[in-house]
């Protein structure tokens, strides 16, 4: 039976807490294709990271994790002597990691409802409509987050019950309105999505990884969505400026 794919990545995002060097056994280090513009190229760039990393003590918490095809996304909750959050990606190749993305903010909130970035439901249902529900969030990037055409949102998003894990906003249709709506002294927005570059699903979850300016800062912006009924009832996210490249410490760029 082959290995079970989640298992594999959960225990090396624990690896972390530990810095042993066999916790990268999972990724091929011939093939290993780094998105982190801070982490070096391959896996033994990898190991030397978690082994940097282990000398602060972290602590890892993987509240959800999930799987499309050969990818295996999980989100995730970490201590490194500050308390970040984050997604993280991960393409197999058979039993090996062979290409890594992520997306890495502080810990912020909890949020005005009290919910903070990471709690809320956990385990994916409605698994015979992931394909649906990962063409609905497509159609609500596109037309709503990029197009800004935010008459569309009660199309899209729950008006009984929508559940906001966004540090700075309030549950509901309408306080993500507002934040939408919202504009700099100029008149340009606050939030500007430009490019969806990846959709990964399972079931009631997707995961949205997408490109724009947040505050005029170059932004990747992973916002994770759970659908019930067509519908999105859930939101959890995180933003990472994007750094110049003259700061990549890797070639193959943040998405």
């Amino acid at each position: 039976m082959a290995p079970n794919r989640k298992d594999l990545i959960c225990r090396l995002l624990k690896g972390i807490e530990t810095g042993d060097p066999a916790a990268v056994a999972v990724v091929n280090p011939e093939k290993y294709i780094q998105h982190n513009p801070e982490t070096p190229e391959g896996g033994e760039g990898l190991a030397a990271l978690f082994k940097r990393l282990a000398r602060s003590s972290p602590r890892v918490n993987i509240p959800r994790v999930f799987e499309d095809g050969d990818y295996v996304f999980a989100h995730t909750e970490y201590d490194f002597a500050s308390l970040k959050i984050g997604f993280e990606i991960f393409r197999f190749e058979n039993d090996l990691v062979v290409e890594h993305w992520d997306n890495i903010q502080e810990r912020q909130g909890p949020n005005p409802s009290g919910h903070t970035m990471v709690d809320g439901q956990t385990q994916a249902t409605e698994i015979e409509r992931t394909e649906s529900n990962r063409r609905i969030v497509q159609s609500f990037i596109g037309d709503v987050l990029i197009d800004r055409q935010l008459d569309k949102l009660r199309d899209y998003v729950s008006e009984e019950s929508f559940i906001q894990h966004s540090p700075q906003l309030t549950d509901g249709l309408e306080a993500l309105r507002t934040a939408l709506q919202a504009t700099s002294d100029e008149g340009d927005a606050l939030i500007r999505y430009e490019r969806l570059h990846r959709l990964l699903a399972e079931g009631s979850f997707v995961l949205a990884v997408s490109e724009g300016h947040l505050n005029g800062v170059h932004t990747s912006c992973y916002d994770l969505f759970r659908l019930s009924q067509s519908k999105l009832v859930e939101h959890w996210d995180t933003t990472e400026e994007v750094p110049p490249r003259t700061e990549w410490k890797n070639e193959n760029g943040k998405f």
